[in-house]
């Protein structure tokens, strides 16, 4: 498959089921940001999918998704993942948190375009800091379920598991950060300056 194609024949899987402890609990995704959840935020940016997948409680959404929820509940990134690509059908699967403000569809399309290159299984958003974040990417679904399956036999289980014990396993490509797509609500303080943002680019 082409890069040009791969935006055609995605699904889409948005992690929305963490504590956020670091917002005292908050139910981070439904935030809102400039008229729009943090949830529904993601959603429009991944509106080319075949199927979008929310792991997490049920909650209203801009369109209709799929919810799942990991087992157990709050069982991590990687436990959240591997229930949320169980229903992936595409070839490819964009994977993002339901905290990032910033993402657009254009971001989404230029991930899925690094993933399908040659001799890469995914394409992960680089942070303005130069940290790449797992969970801001596009992967082919061949490749993350191999890597599931991989963390589950060393492991035995995937409860508890970092996202990164699977990247680790893959041949990925790192996309640098433009215009500050990458920055994710983790404190108030981060909310308040996104929500600021926003509001001025309304403006």
């Amino acid at each position: 498959m082409s890069a040009d194609d791969a935006g055609e024949c995605y699904d889409a899987v948005v992690l929305a089921g963490g504590r956020a402890r670091r917002l005292g609990g908050a139910d981070k995704p439904m935030l809102s940001m400039g008229g729009m959840s943090l949830l529904d935020r993601a959603l429009q940016a991944c509106g080319g999918a075949g199927s979008t997948i929310v792991v997490g409680p049920r909650r209203a959404t801009v369109r209709p998704v799929h919810h799942v929820r990991e087992s157990p509940v709050h069982g991590g990134p990687l436990a959240a993942l591997a229930a949320g690509v169980s229903w992936v059908r595409a070839p490819f699967v964009v994977v993002l948190a339901a905290d990032l403000p910033f993402v657009r569809q254009e971001t989404v399309t230029e991930l899925l375009r690094q993933a399908a290159g040659s001799g890469t299984e995914g394409a992960v958003m680089l942070e303005t800091q130069g940290r790449d974040n797992p969970l801001f990417a596009a992967y082919r679904t061949a490749a993350v379920r191999r890597g599931l399956a991989l963390a589950l036999a060393r492991h035995g289980m995937l409860t508890g598991l970092p996202i990164r014990v699977l990247t680790h396993s893959l041949a990925l490509r790192y996309v640098p950060d433009v215009g500050g797509v990458s920055i994710d609500c983790d404190t108030w303080e981060v909310v308040a300056l996104a929500r600021a943002i926003l509001t001025t680019n309304a403006g």
